[in-house]
């Protein structure tokens, strides 16, 4: 068995300059951090003792034949993309919900991808995790995300992401004091607004003809090496919010599905109970709201939002790890022996007496109902 761990990203500054439509041709960049809530995903080989060969539980639970029947994209995907032919347990748990503008989907590839290579006895650096996990997303499911979420939560960190003409990406970490990184992490608060969405589909509104926004793209870019400006200085922290909230009605006019009535009310209610500024996370619609809040002021804004879950959290620098491993027993030996062979798997004692037309006994009859019963 092994278990990967992959932490969750706050995208602060350049959102949207990471779509490689864009930066392909004029560049782009992020200031990004990854955050102390994790995708946590276990994997192991499955044993030939069932009648599934796979099974894939998050949400729901999935038992198939075959990677084909599998329901879930990004695990389908993957293990295609793998060649994947033998039998496969996968779980998932996550701190935080799915669809929240957290990077959460690529902190899923990334960690699934992580396990897969770990459990194979393959080892994998950061970039190779990075770039491998965008391949995937953007190639071979086809998704419409940019490029800043598998490099943050891989590499993990708080990051100066850039993405050169060309394609070439290159990471410098924020090197603040620590005293100023806890400054910036006690202004910050982060509010969940119980609104899904799907990033791509959100994305997909203006993603799709981005040159036309060209102005706001580079707007937003700029804005980047403008925070790493502030961070790095002694400026009052309220003046990093300020940047939040110029990011933040720049991308709002990118598309009319990035924001909404409920999430525009939401903003200005945690702006006038003492937010300096913020922003939707992620491609926007819904999920996380993040704002930047003195301290002093932050007890308003809880109780001008409390009906929103507020989420407490620090800054990660570990990036996706590995975090347990144990071989698991090699059974493929066995199923090349067992290849083409009707397999004879669990089987309870009645339909054993049935094939072998024998009445069952008493204590058959009761050992067969209370497994029954147990396994109800």
């Amino acid at each position: 068995m092994i278990i990967s761990r992959t932490p969750f990203r706050i995208s602060f500054l350049g959102g949207g300059t990471d779509y490689p439509a864009w930066y392909e041709k004029h560049g782009g960049a992020v200031l990004v951090t990854s955050i102390n809530k994790y995708c946590y995903l276990s994997c192991r080989y499955l044993p030939p003792f069932f009648r599934h060969k796979y099974r894939v539980v998050y949400v729901r639970s999935e038992n198939t034949g075959s990677v084909e029947e599998i329901s879930h994209p990004a695990v389908r995907g993957i293990l295609k993309y793998l060649d994947w032919r033998e039998g496969l347990e996968i779980h998932h748990d996550g701190d935080l919900p799915a669809r929240g503008g957290m990077g959460s989907s690529s902190a899923f590839t990334v960690g699934l991808l992580h396990a897969l290579n770990g459990l194979k006895g393959r080892m994998m650096s950061k970039r190779h995790l990075a770039l491998e996990s965008i391949h995937i997303e953007q190639n071979v499911l086809r998704e419409t995300v940019g490029s800043q979420d598998q490099v943050s939560v891989a590499f993990g960190g708080f990051n100066h992401v850039r993405f050169l003409p060309g394609g070439e990406i290159t990471v410098t970490p924020v090197t603040l004091s620590g005293s100023r990184i806890r400054e910036l992490e006690a202004h910050l608060m982060l509010f969940y607004t119980g609104i899904e969405r799907t990033a791509s589909t959100v994305a997909e509104s203006y993603a799709g003809n981005i040159e036309e926004r060209s102005s706001g793209m580079e707007k937003m870019r700029l804005l980047v090496d403008d925070g790493i400006s502030i961070l790095s200085s002694r400026c009052d922290m309220a003046e990093f919010g300020k940047l939040l909230h110029e990011a933040w009605k720049v991308k709002r006019g990118f598309s009319n599905r990035v924001s909404t009535r409920t999430i525009d009310e939401i903003y200005e209610r945690g702006i006038g109970a003492g937010a300096v500024g913020g922003k939707v996370l992620g491609a926007g619609g819904g999920g996380f709201v993040l704002f930047l809040v003195p301290p002093a002021r932050q007890r308003e804004v809880r109780e001008r939002l409390r009906e929103l879950v507020h989420v407490p959290f620090r800054f990660d620098c570990s990036g996706s790890q590995i975090i347990f491993f144990e071989p698991d027993e090699d059974y493929s030996t066995a199923v090349a022996d067992n290849a083409g062979c009707a397999i004879r798997t669990v089987t309870n004692m009645n339909t054993l007496q049935e094939l072998t037309n024998q009445p069952p006994s008493a204590t058959g009859r009761q050992s067969a109902e209370r497994e029954q019963e147990a396994e109800k």
